[in-house]
């Protein structure tokens, strides 16, 4: 009876020198299969229905579900080397080589990838409602809502800008000026006593004087210019149309359309 021996690496490397060392020691290459997977993402549930990892070790495990759940763990993140045995001897053979070469304990590393964790969550995402165990499929219940705020725009203003100007103007000023003027009067008359007496050396001085137009200016504020703000103050009522996705429920083979809720002896449909 042919028996069949997995030993599972972490690298394409260390498979491919198991692999020398079977043929080594007298295994046909007709005996071994090997599969290299270089991906080492997390994707194990996501491609858990469709992984030709996975139904390999199905079909090698039967129905033992958690003996191939754990195999196809760590499996579809490593290299597998397949040996086909003739006799048990052979097959005691061949897993001693595997483990030589580096073959990993495919339970103690399926615990380090968290199998224990991903299968709860795989059996509780099965415990779901139908509606979440079929397609995937789901509609987005999306509304909108009005928000209305305050933005400060210029609408307009005032600027002040001073400057100075010149303009002529006139004034009319009266004005006096002297003059001294000499007369002489002819006379013949005989000297009086005190005539002799000023009849001596002197002089006698009349200065000349005349007003002229002085000019002086004075600033004198005549108006004041000023600017400020008021602020006034209204209610503004704002008009605007809003959506909203409303999903109409109709059970199929009754004539009965139902929107956001269900009918009596319906599965439950998640609310809306």
């Amino acid at each position: 009876m042919e028996l069949t021996v997995v030993g599972v690496f972490d690298d394409a490397t260390e498979a491919k020198n198991a692999v020398d060392k079977l043929v080594s020691e007298g295994f046909s290459r007709d005996q071994i299969d090997m599969s290299a997977h270089t991906a080492q993402t997390d994707a194990y549930e996501e491609d858990y229905q469709d992984s030709g990892v996975v139904e390999f070790f199905k079909n090698l495990f039967g129905d033992d579900d958690n003996d191939h759940r754990k195999y196809s763990t760590v499996g579809s993140r490593g290299s597998i080397v397949t040996v086909h045995a003739m006799t048990e001897d052979r097959a005691e053979e061949a897993a001693d080589i595997l483990d030589d070469c580096g073959a990993l304990n495919v339970h103690d590393r399926a615990e380090q990838y968290g199998y224990d964790n991903r299968m709860a969550d795989m059996d509780a995402d099965y415990d779901k409602a139908d509606y979440d165990k079929t397609d995937g499929q789901n509609i987005k219940i999306i509304e909108e809502n009005l928000k209305v705020g305050k933005q400060t725009v210029e609408t307009g203003g005032v600027r002040l800008r001073s400057r100075v100007v010149s303009k002529p103007v006139e004034e009319t000023v009266r004005l006096r000026e002297e003059r001294v003027y000499v007369n002489r009067n002819p006379v013949n008359r005989p000297a009086t006593t005190g005539e002799l007496d000023a009849f001596k050396e002197g002089e006698v001085v009349m200065t000349e004087h005349a007003e002229r137009a002085v000019v002086a200016k004075e600033a004198n504020v005549v108006e004041e210019v000023s600017v400020g703000k008021e602020v006034e103050a209204h209610d503004e009522t704002i008009r605007e149309t809003v959506r909203k996705t409303e999903v109409d429920v109709e059970q199929l083979g009754s004539d009965e359309t139902v929107a956001g809720r269900t009918t009596p002896g319906t599965p439950p449909y998640p609310a809306v």
